[in-house]
């Protein structure tokens, strides 16, 4: 019987995807290992696509059969017919033609696997993820240069450089005083994916990569890795990763899990849970991380997601248009109202409405809340996906993009998020301490039959302006822009009618 290996060096070999949360994954994993004999058995980590856990990857010479979440008797079935010389085809969800030697999923002409890219994403699903053997690593090569130059922006909340160049960033910490440190930002403690996740579970040695190819162009002998401390499952699975790895990399980052709060998230705080604060809070800037970070070194702060682009642009500069206002991809994470989220991966000249092909709704669209808890609320998703133009739209660029179908309240939804940011503001300013709560008692006396539309854009304004967080600052996105969308709602909200019919109390 065959044990667990690396596929990409055999033409003939059984993948299956899973996330590691499935009990049919793991039944279906087992039934492969114990029916083949000749065959490579992989277990290969998400591919972004929910709905699609597991799934089966079938593959012979190039060709590739995929089958979602088939029972393991299905399984069975499919490996007997496959050692017997025949890619099993029938009942196929799919199949695919490919080159052979490809390292990156062959994506189907339809369905959610096929809706966007796969090139970061692309060893998610179909490489082992902790089989450095299946990757090749750029890093050793010294050559962050050609990323650098590809005029990459840095992604996400978690990120010091967010829709900043990230070259800038690394030039600052190169030609500062002090030994540089390297941080890759991997705790997001909110409710939603923001598709880091995905990259970590099922192409950890793309972001170890990329950590270890800023550390060597800024010249740092230090990375870390910083994690949810509630995500033992995850912190497991990078150790091996790093441990795999180890002899590999040029820098080993060190694993650290931080707090399992909301605020831990933001750039400097991170900082302030990484040298064991008691008080998690964000710093006053400046001085830049990049200046005066982890101890007073000079620190590069990145998310999965920005060292998976810097990987990808020095592994294949050619897929990356250096002449573009958002170089590289973006990866959006997609939840909501939908049977099961997705992640998927967006070039800038896409439209970001493409989201919802990814998924199945629970009811017809209405509105889609764009940039993660605190981003903006809008009607159409008919835009790029590029954070020019999501911040031209008033929307957010954290690559969470929120579904909801026509039984959402809008003044709930966003009561709801004004709420949270009130609780989970870090308190350091009163703009964010004060405004949050000022917010969402504004949003609570439309209840009592009092909309102050001038108050709430005023207070809103202040906020944006003045707040130290991003918290702070970015709270009053939701309920501005949903105002400017659904104002009679809010409207209708003061005569006591709740035109979806779900509102049954004060928030």
């Amino acid at each position: 019987m065959t044990r667990e290996t690396t596929a990409l060096a055999h033409s003939t070999a059984v993948r299956v995807s899973t996330d590691g949360r499935s009990q049919n994954g793991d039944r279906v994993l087992s039934a492969a290992r114990t029916t083949a004999d000749s065959t490579p058995v992989v277990r290969t980590g998400p591919t972004g696509i929910t709905a699609a856990t597991p799934v089966v990857m079938v593959t012979r010479s190039g060709r590739t059969a995929f089958y979602s979440d088939p029972s393991p008797a299905t399984v069975r079935d499919l490996i007997d017919e496959l050692e017997a010389g025949t890619v099993p085809t029938a009942d196929a969800d799919a199949v695919v033609e490919h080159d052979p030697e490809t390292a990156s999923l062959p994506a189907p002409e339809r369905g959610p696997l096929s809706v966007g890219r796969r090139n970061v994403l692309g060893p998610c699903g179909w490489v082992a993820p902790l089989s450095p053997a299946d990757w090749s690593f750029v890093s050793t090569q010294r050559t962050a240069d050609v990323a650098a130059g590809a005029g990459l922006l840095g992604r996400g909340r978690g990120d010091a450089a967010a829709d900043e160049p990230v070259a800038d960033t690394w030039e600052t910490a190169s030609e500062t005083d002090g030994d540089p440190v390297v941080v890759c930002n991997a705790n997001d403690a909110s409710d939603l994916s923001t598709g880091d996740d995905t990259l970590l579970s099922g192409a950890p040695m793309a972001v170890l990569d990329g950590i270890a190819a800023v550390a060597e162009y800024v010249d740092a002998g230090d990375a870390v890795v910083y994690v949810n401390e509630s995500e033992t499952d995850l912190q497991a699975h990078l150790r091996e990763a790093i441990d795999a790895a180890a002899d590999t990399l040029p820098v080993v980052p060190q694993l650290v899990a931080g707090p399992d709060e909301f605020r831990a998230g933001e750039p400097t705080a991170a900082l302030e849970a990484l040298e064991g604060a008691d008080r998690i809070e964000p710093r006053l800037q400046p001085p830049s991380p990049a200046k005066r970070g982890l101890y007073g070194r000079p620190t590069v702060i990145h998310t999965p997601r920005t060292f998976a682009q810097v990987q990808q642009a020095v592994a294949e500069p050619d897929s990356v248009d250096a002449d573009a206002a958002d170089p590289g991809t973006r990866i959006v994470a997609v939840a909501g109202d939908v049977a099961d989220s997705a992640t998927v991966e967006l070039r800038s000249s896409a439209s970001l409405a493409a989201v919802r092909e990814a998924v199945q709704m629970d009811g017809s669209f209405k509105m889609a809340c764009v940039g993660g808890v605190l981003g903006g609320v809008t009607r159409s998703l008919d835009m790029a996906p590029t954070a020019q133009s999501l911040r031209a739209a008033g929307l957010g660029t954290n690559g969470v993009v929120e579904l909801f179908d026509t039984g959402r309240c809008t003044v709930e939804t966003v009561g709801k998020r004004a709420r949270f940011a009130s609780m989970e503001n870090s308190g350091r300013c009163v703009p964010g301490r004060e405004g949050t709560k000022q917010l969402a008692e504004l949003l609570r006396d439309i209840y009592d039959g009092s909309f102050e539309n001038d108050k709430i854009r005023e207070l809103s304004r202040v906020m944006r302006q003045s707040s130290n967080c991003q918290t702070g600052a970015h709270a009053p996105r939701p309920v501005t822009t949903a105002i400017d969308e659904f104002e009679p709602e809010f409207r209708a909200h003061t005569d006591g009618h709740c035109p979806s019919g779900t509102c049954t109390e004060k928030l």
